[in-house]
């Protein structure tokens, strides 16, 4: 195995670890607030920096199609761990890694949450079938979709910062 394929089984399988354990993590009942904020805030410094990722290979003067695949396929998997339980009651105010970024808002919106999370895991899964493609124009559209659905999010419920 060449060292670039085991940065990236070691890579994919550190993700997949995140995303699978988020959900579980989350429906423990003994969870803290302050480790459900800090799992929350992980994951989606995971989701930023694979974004980054796309992002970057998207504007390359040669699109890298093998890194959008990497990087859309780790993005379907933290999006479809079961993000919607890490906005459990409790955690609406407070301080994990950073002071909570969510607004009050959301939390009081019911099945919002629920929503939101399945709206990105459609949109990332997406992005997974048309990376597999060789036409960058349709991943760049595809992939806006994807960071459309994090900004209505962002837009909604997470607070300006200053």
């Amino acid at each position: 195995m060449r060292p670039s394929h085991k940065v990236l089984l070691a890579s994919t399988l550190g993700i997949s670890i995140l995303a699978a354990s988020a959900g579980a993590f989350a429906q423990q009942a003994a969870a803290k607030p302050e480790t459900l904020i800090k799992w929350r805030q992980s994951v989606f410094q995971v989701i930023g920096w694979t974004c980054g990722r796309v992002k970057l290979a998207l504007d390359a003067a040669n699109y890298d199609k093998e890194e959008v695949i990497k990087a859309a396929t780790a993005l379907a998997a933290v999006s479809n761990s079961g993000i919607g339980p890490l906005f459990a009651a409790g955690t609406e105010q407070g301080k994990g890694w950073h002071d909570t970024a969510a607004k009050p808002e959301l939390f009081a919106a019911g099945s919002k949450v629920g929503e939101i999370a399945g709206n990105l895991a459609r949109e990332t899964n997406e992005l997974v079938k048309v990376a597999n493609s060789s036409d960058a124009a349709a991943v760049k559209v595809q992939f806006g979709k994807v960071t459309a659905t994090c900004k209505a999010c962002h837009d909604d419920y997470r607070v300006k910062p200053s």
